[in-house]
């Protein structure tokens, strides 16, 4: 008769026992949730007012949101939880433009570069743009061809 009570009690505590918390010695792994646009510095410091709407998406990429009720206000939106952080990353940044679709003023958490920056050193691994400069005929000029990397070197020094 006391088997079946200790059996009882065991289980019972088992169960008790299932329920409570334990201190973790080793945390399970937890993947990096990013959503939205990635907005750099570099990349919103390249926005000058008066560029077209084509423009600023080439540089930042499409909004994530475009309301109908305001067409000439673009909010981009950029939020990451890291796996091992309790708090998440978030960004806002809004681009404004005018009737003409012009770039008017950006505003969030990201600041623009002023108009009178030319001290940014320019980067040669880059490749800019400019969708303005694009003839309306369809033409496009193309840019100039890059170095041959080492293999093309030896390639065309062979004369293949």
């Amino acid at each position: 008769m006391t088997l079946p009570r200790f059996a009882t009690i065991v289980v019972a505590l088992c169960t008790l026992a299932a329920c409570s918390t334990v201190p973790r010695i080793v945390n399970e792994y937890r993947i990096d949730v990013q959503q939205g646009n990635v907005l750099t510095q570099e990349m919103v410091a390249q926005l000058r007012p008066g560029q077209t709407k084509d423009q600023v998406r080439f540089i930042l990429g499409t909004p994530v949101l475009v309301d109908m009720f305001h067409a000439n206000r673009w909010d981009y939106f950029y939020w990451l939880k890291r796996g091992n952080a309790s708090k998440p990353e978030t960004r806002r940044f809004s681009a404004f433009f005018d009737t003409d679709g012009k770039l008017v003023r950006v505003d969030g958490d990201v600041a623009a570069a002023n108009p009178n920056d030319t001290d940014v050193a320019p980067d040669t691994t880059k490749r800019e743009i400019d969708l303005g400069s694009i003839p309306a005929d369809g033409t496009t000029p193309m840019p100039p061809p890059d170095k041959g990397g080492f293999f093309g070197r030896i390639l065309e020094s062979v004369g293949l």
